[in-house]
């Protein structure tokens, strides 16, 4: 995932983006079963997910030197791939 600007594209025609239209199709289903979905149901469920990540990053154990190198490779690529979409 990249922070460029959003794309004005039909989000269903992937154009050689091959994780687009899935990832799409994923957002709408989520959509509809929020809608669908009394929030007792879907509220705990989403809670669940966003502390299992909370959870995972802060059982992450590494120094300031290895975040500041993963920072640094992690920024690398973010511009080689959006160098790659221009």
């Amino acid at each position: 995932m990249n922070d460029s600007e959003p794309s004005d594209a039909d989000p269903t025609v992937t154009g050689g983006d091959s994780a687009r239209a899935p990832r799409y199709e994923q957002v709408v289903r989520w959509a509809e079963y929020v809608r669908d979905t009394p929030v007792t149901v879907w509220g705990p469920q989403q809670n669940a997910v966003v502390n299992g990540q909370i959870d995972s990053a802060r059982a992450v154990d590494v120094s300031a030197e290895e975040r500041k190198r993963i920072r640094a490779f992690a920024d690398a690529e973010l511009r080689e791939s959006d160098g790659n979409d221009a």
